[in-house]
């Protein structure tokens, strides 16, 4: 039986890559499309040999676009995170990385015109039902890749790219503090439960019995830690309005600890089973957030500065991750802003086995 193939934009967005789509080109019937989702990217398989995933879930990516029916935004964009290492396809979470990956790839596919040297594009994120809007460089008539702008994780520089939010609280979880309060406790660690556009438990390293400074090899191989991390995981899904999360990757699982290179706080992300080489984009929004809430496990460890506008530098293994949150006279915060860089990889086809999808778009 022939190979179905499939048209494809491979693209950096931030410190992840993403096989696009437009929605168009996958199956309708969400069962189907699953399965074509892990044969693109050779789920399950720890190398992933047989796709194009990058064994690592910040290479096993998908976004999928179409032109939006939604008034205030220009396109729709479902997120998909692809196991690794499991016959499963997650859409429960957006990826603010993936996101910058958006625009370039509208313009590039026709679905947006460019307005001049600066293109803006709002996009409806599908997962969580926000609009996020992309800010990008498009002078002589096309996306500009090439720049100025470094951003831990990524080597060299590229051109700059603005993401703003206004309303990414509660996106997954139906409220900013889901357990109703800035501080629980499960098997006796204090931990902050927070959605600010990104599902994530932040626990304190010290709580645990570590510095929260180690590698993420060394934390990888802690298997002890792991299996606490999961046991406090699995009771705090349902707890977020999760429901079951034995088979999700959301909620981050964030430790916590006193910065050592002048930012707000040290991190180490656990996606959910791993640990993330850095910090994702709204997961760093949600944890920057939650340095600015009394009562948070944030407290005695986040170094913060007064004033309304608070520029959050969170450190990760690989660097840090500045967060711009604006606060209202209420202490709320009102808007996040990231700036993030992408690129173009390639533009062309990829093959799945005909068994597998014949590549009809019907249910």
């Amino acid at each position: 039986m022939k190979q179905t193939l499939i048209p494809c934009v491979l693209m950096r967005g931030g410190t992840s890559k993403a096989a696009c789509f437009l929605a168009q080109d996958l199956p309708a019937n969400p069962a189907l499309r699953d399965r074509v989702l892990l044969a693109v990217m050779g789920s399950p398989d720890a190398r992933q040999i047989d796709g194009i995933g990058g064994a690592d879930p910040l290479t096993s990516k998908v976004a999928i676009i179409s032109p939006s029916t939604h008034p205030d935004a220009d396109v729709e964009y479902l997120f998909a995170q692809v196991n690794v290492d499991k016959a499963v396809v997650d859409y429960g979470q957006n990826c603010g990385n993936i996101l910058a990956a958006v625009a370039p790839f509208a313009i590039e596919k026709g679905l947006v015109a460019i307005q001049g040297v600066e293109t803006r594009v709002r996009i409806f994120m599908v997962n969580t039902g926000q609009i996020a809007e992309a800010q990008l460089p498009t002078p002589d008539g096309a996306v500009e890749y090439e720049g100025d702008v470094r951003i831990d994780g990524v080597p060299g520089y590229a051109a700059q790219q603005v993401l703003n939010f206004t309303d990414i609280a509660g996106s997954s979880c139906g409220a900013l503090l889901p357990t109703g309060q800035a501080r629980d406790q499960f098997d006796g660690v204090a931990v902050t439960c927070i959605d600010n556009g990104m599902p994530v438990v932040l626990l304190r390293a010290a709580d645990l019995g570590r510095t929260g400074l180690e590698s993420r090899e060394q934390l990888d191989n802690d298997d002890e830690l792991k299996a606490r991390l999961e046991s406090i995981r699995l009771q705090a899904g349902p707890r977020m309005n999760l429901g079951d999360v034995a088979l999700r990757t959301v909620p981050k699982m964030t430790l916590i600890a006193e910065p050592t290179q002048g930012g707000v706080l040290s991190t180490r992300t656990f996606i959910p089973h791993r640990c993330h080489a850095s910090i994702g984009v709204l997961g760093a929004v949600s944890v920057a957030t939650a340095c600015l809430i009394p009562g948070s496990v944030t407290e005695g460890i986040a170094q913060l500065n007064p004033g309304a506008e608070q520029r959050l530098a969170v450190e990760h293994p690989s660097g840090e991750f500045s967060v711009v949150l604006q606060r209202d006279s209420a202490g709320n915060v009102t808007r996040s802003g990231l700036i993030r860089t992408a690129r173009l990889l390639f533009i062309g086809t990829v093959a799945v086995p005909g068994s597998v999808w014949q590549g009809e778009k019907h249910d």
